[in-house]
């Protein structure tokens, strides 16, 4: 799990400065000014963009790039077991096993509703049909496990 030293750091100053900013609202209220409901505010704030930029240093992971591979958007996720990615009409068919990798391989596990971890992740094209229509076309498919992050073949 990388974490990002520049949020880390962010977040060590934020903590020293809402360390301070507490020891300035504890006085304030000790001698009555008038702007301690405010430092009350201002403190809260700091702690909690503190506590923040911790987190998402943590929490970060970037996107993982597949050499050859082309960005496409996903077009259908059903929060479950099924991804579906669209393929431009211009890639090639050398591009199409490492974008359907890097779709698969960019997925979060959090919060899916699948049985057994397994994520089916489609790459489509939409192709004009022969009767003025237009019908998608699976160029290739993947399942990926989500527990161990495995790419199997699909069924």
């Amino acid at each position: 799990m990388p974490t990002d030293p520049i949020l880390l750091e962010a977040g060590r100053w934020l903590g020293m400065a809402s360390g301070l900013l507490f020891v300035v609202m504890l006085l304030g209220f000790r001698l009555g000014w008038g702007l301690r409901f405010r430092l009350v505010g201002v403190t809260s704030f700091t702690t909690l963009l503190a506590i923040s930029c911790v987190a998402f240093a943590i929490s970060y992971s970037p996107r993982v790039l597949v050499p050859g591979a082309v960005a496409v958007p996903v077009v259908f996720d059903n929060g479950g077991d099924l991804v579906i990615a669209a393929a431009p009409v211009d890639l090639s068919d050398e591009a199409v096993a490492p974008s359907l990798e890097q779709v698969a391989r960019n997925l979060r596990g959090s919060g899916r509703a699948t049985r057994d971890g397994l994520v089916t992740v489609r790459l489509r094209r939409i192709e004009p049909a022969a009767d003025g229509t237009d019908r998608p076309r699976v160029l290739a498919e993947v399942r990926r496990n989500l527990q161990n992050g495995d790419l199997l073949p699909p069924l």
